[in-house]
């Protein structure tokens, strides 16, 4: 079948996608920027990535003919205080175009919405199920709560908050109810749910076999890592101090933090199991899960992250506009050293960041990434996807991969730190082997030059112990 896929270079998503093709599917991949995308090894001739932005109609026309059926995995809690009205025009575009193209299905994943109460977050994706489902095509609905896996958010902050914190003073509503799912038993589902007529113009909540409260997730996730941790609920957190406190102590952007805690406030837990034994699932429950992830972690096999999402920044970019370097207004900081084992250096490129560290003064790193918290940046909290690998688009601490070209020798870094100003970080390798860093800096007005000129000397020596260690030489190359 020949299927759409929204969301291609999300945490969903990209899980998604290497089983759609392995299942024999052609796919098209609707992706906002292309230089993000990249197709799994071996099957670039079974992909195809079209540039759409949901919000903008005229791109739709991007889409080609002839499809049999489409995933919509588009959501903005992330991108804006806006997000509802993004979401509702998003949906609105997208199932023009699907009719237009006389789709037969569409499966959607949605949030559990079973309350009269809902959260912005959760009332927005019921809207959109409802704009979906006035559509010609067939839609399928998959509620879900919780979802649980190596590199998804409610993982990596369950993951922060625990291994951080022994003691935590936490707000009321980590006694809220919910029903966690494992993301294999999500891919599953979306799966089979393709083309079954059993799931057409119906919705499903979906969750694993346990019922718990956040607080219990916690405690649960700690027992399984064999930690001993205490939690102490208290009333009087008010859900901006909650969204604060979330903030700063896991990797969560402040938007994103802000509309968790607004959702975390509703019990999502499903009505039935009926999706289950309609598709014959028995899915995992919430220790075989976390197993499951740190498995994947331990093992280096994680296929998605949800910070690789441009909304786990603070910056919304298309990536490809900055892939070309500025020259004019810009201030430089220039090292080049020659390499004996450019494999061994190139090695060290592409392992930067994350628990490996910059290399050099990893403290003063650390350090920026606590006041770039502060300021309502990112910090240094979202390390790497992988531990030796590298893909354009993918969040590195407070960098965004532009390019990594490892072919051609070249990894090319974006800041989405707060700065007065735009900064990118290029290491580079030419055909004489000689190794070229070069951080570029392009000013926003006058406190954007005394901020550069302010670093000039932490610059000195950070950048030149980092270049000397990556090449693994001390003699600087002018």
């Amino acid at each position: 079948m020949k299927i759409v896929l929204t969301g291609a270079t999300g945490y969903i998503g990209k899980r998604l996608l290497p089983r759609l093709i392995a299942e024999g599917h052609e796919v098209i991949c609707c992706v906002r920027d292309s230089s993000r995308f990249t197709a799994p090894p071996g099957m670039e001739g079974r992909v195809q990535a079209v540039e759409v932005d949901f919000l903008d109609r005229p791109t739709l026309a991007a889409i080609p003919d002839g499809i049999d059926c489409a995933y919509y995995l588009v959501h903005s809690m992330s991108s804006s205080q806006e997000f509802s009205e993004m979401e509702a025009a998003s949906a609105t575009n997208f199932r023009d175009r699907m009719d237009a193209l006389n789709v037969g299905q569409v499966v959607y994943l949605s949030g559990i919405a079973n309350q009269e109460t809902l959260s912005r977050h959760l009332a927005s994706r019921k809207h959109v199920e409802e704009i979906l489902s006035s559509g010609g095509f067939s839609l399928t609905t998959l509620r879900a709560g919780i979802i649980v896996g190596s590199g998804s958010a409610s993982f990596e902050i369950i993951r922060d908050l625990v291994e951080k914190l022994p003691f935590m003073i936490a707000p009321a509503w980590l006694e809220t109810r919910c029903q966690p799912i494992g993301i294999s038993d999500v891919i599953e589902l979306l799966l089979r749910c393709l083309k079954n007529e059993a799931t057409y113009h119906r919705s499903f909540d979906i969750g694993g076999p346990d019922i718990m409260t956040y607080k219990e997730m916690l405690l649960g996730y700690a027992a399984a890592r064999g930690l001993k941790r205490a939690i102490v609920t208290v009333p009087v957190m008010t859900p901006r101090l909650s969204s604060y406190w979330l903030y700063f102590v896991t990797s969560t952007s402040f938007t994103l933090a802000q509309n968790l805690v607004n959702s975390m406030k509703v019990e999502v837990v499903c009505r039935d199991n009926e999706i289950m034994q309609l598709l014959d699932l028995h899915p995992r429950n919430f220790a075989a899960t976390i197993r499951a992830a740190f498995e994947a972690i331990e093992q280096n096999t994680l296929l998605s992250s949800w910070k690789d999402s441009m909304v786990s920044g603070t910056l919304k970019i298309h990536l490809s506009d900055f892939v070309q370097v500025p020259e004019f207004g810009c201030l430089l900081d220039q090292r080049s050293l020659p390499v004996a084992d450019p494999d061994a250096v190139l090695e060290r490129i592409w392992q930067i960041g994350g628990e490996r560290g910059w290399y050099y003064l990893n403290w003063l790193w650390r350090l920026r990434g606590v006041f770039d918290k502060v300021f309502g940046g990112v910090g240094l909290r979202r390390g790497r996807t992988s531990p030796v690998t590298l893909h354009t688009g993918e969040a590195l601490d407070f960098w965004r991969v532009l390019l990594a070209d490892r072919a051609g020798r070249r990894l090319l870094l974006f800041a989405e730190m707060k700065l007065p100003g735009e900064a990118w970080l290029e290491f580079r390798i030419d055909e004489k082997n000689i190794l070229h860093q070069t951080a570029t800096f392009r000013p926003r007005g006058l406190w954007g030059r005394l901020y550069w000129y302010a670093l000039v000397p932490a610059h000195h020596f950070i950048f030149g112990g980092m270049i000397r260690r990556i090449a693994g030489v001390s003699t600087i190359v002018t």
